[in-house]
């Protein structure tokens, strides 16, 4: 098989951090405000713009606090975690990895005793209909290793007593998300906005404002996981410091000119409704292409729950079905390398815990014309592998 003849103007394809904004450069950065302290009174006014820029773009209620904390989206949601729960049942859906870790940290180290367990395999959802609303939930919006997302937020109830903790790392920008719905949201800058790692974002509703300040976890927290701290009167209150730009820990200004950069593109290219859409666009490039081809299809099985951002794809060629583990693997491996050396497509592979097959990033930063060319050479590195396999039966 001939090599297609165009390829993607950007061959980063990654699902994390992922391919930055059209026209990037390191110019952006000239903006930061470097060799400071954090707490001066312009970089403080710089970490409060990231938090005020999200609340327009996303639509967040202004009732609802939003803080910059360590560690990207995983210490962002392993902070509300250790801080909240315990206080009731809790009820845990995982079907991929992360979801997978959020549950073994609820059972395994935080020891929750009243824990309820929704599992699906990889290309599957649990029932979200179990979810009771007098317990917390704790899940994923989209999995990100999975390719499957939830649907929408009908599942959730408005009159809920519990707490939703939802880890939106590969969503935000992507859906419109019920916010009404959610208590708990982390997501991390280096997903859709194509930011730099390290730094995470926590959205708190009222009521885990409440959870915060009437329940008292019976664990030691870190420093890094404290958001409230003891008043005069000896009354726990949420810091509310930390939810205006004063971060827990020192903060990369580099990192944040860049957030601040990507936040700016969104506007300018017309918002959530227009990221959104870039989104859905790439992910109907692949939609087209996979419906016309015999050897792959989606992992995701229900159509209405694949995920538009980290578009999973899994081989479903005889030959390639009747290789052992490891060979398939090696299978994907040469694909990959293929499409790397030909500076084509970057670290598409599958995530490791995953059944052997690639991942594609589609979110907004990524041009809709990029994906449409890249689908060419998906089968032209097809048929390399598969030969390659074969001189080597």
């Amino acid at each position: 098989m001939e090599k297609p003849a165009v390829k993607p103007r950007n061959p980063c394809f990654s699902s994390g951090p992922c391919a930055k904004r059209p026209g990037w450069s390191l110019d952006a950065l000239s903006g930061a405000l470097l060799g400071r302290s954090h707490r001066a009174a312009p970089l403080k006014k710089q970490l409060k713009d990231v938090i005020d820029r999200h609340r327009q773009i996303l639509g967040i209620p202004e009732d609802y606090l939003i803080g910059i904390v360590p560690a990207s989206d995983t210490g962002a949601f392993e902070m509300a975690l250790w801080s909240m729960l315990g206080a009731r049942g809790v009820d845990v859906f995982a079907w991929e990895a992360f979801s997978g870790d959020w549950l073994k940290d609820v059972t395994g180290e935080l020891k929750i005793e009243d824990v309820k367990t929704y599992k699906a395999p990889y290309g599957a959802l649990p029932d979200l209909s179990a979810a009771d609303p007098a317990r917390d939930c704790v899940f994923a919006w989209n999995g990100t290793t999975s390719g499957v997302r939830v649907p929408d937020g009908d599942w959730l109830s408005e009159a809920r007593e519990g707490l939703t903790f939802c880890d939106a790392t590969s969503a935000v920008f992507a859906y419109d998300l019920p916010w009404e719905k959610l208590d708990v949201v982390t997501w991390s800058w280096q997903k859709v906005l194509g930011g730099e790692a390290a730094h995470g974002m926590l959205v708190l509703s009222p009521r885990a404002v409440e959870r915060l300040e009437r329940f008292v976890p019976d664990r030691p927290l870190p420093k890094i996981f404290r958001m409230t701290k003891k008043g005069k009167d000896g009354a726990v209150k949420v810091n509310r410091d930390l939810f205006e730009g004063a971060t827990i820990n020192t903060p990369s200004m580099l990192a944040v000119a860049d957030c601040l950069d990507a936040l700016n593109w969104v506007s300018n290219i017309g918002g959530l409704r227009t990221t959104i859409a870039r989104s859905e666009e790439n992910f109907k490039a692949i939609e087209n292409w996979v419906n016309k081809t015999p050897w792959v299809d989606f992992l995701a099985e229900d159509p209405a729950s694949r995920s538009t951002t980290s578009v999973c794809l899994k081989i479903i060629d005889q030959e390639f079905a009747a290789l052992d583990d490891g060979a398939q693997q090696g299978f994907i491996k040469a694909m990959t390398k293929a499409l790397q050396d030909e500076k084509v497509a970057y670290d598409i592979a599958a995530y490791r815990d995953a059944p052997a097959g690639l991942r594609i990033w589609c979110g907004a930063t990524v041009q809709p014309g990029d994906v449409e060319h890249l689908m060419p050479w998906l089968d032209w590195a097809f048929m390399v592998a598969k030969m390659s396999a074969r001189a080597a039966a």
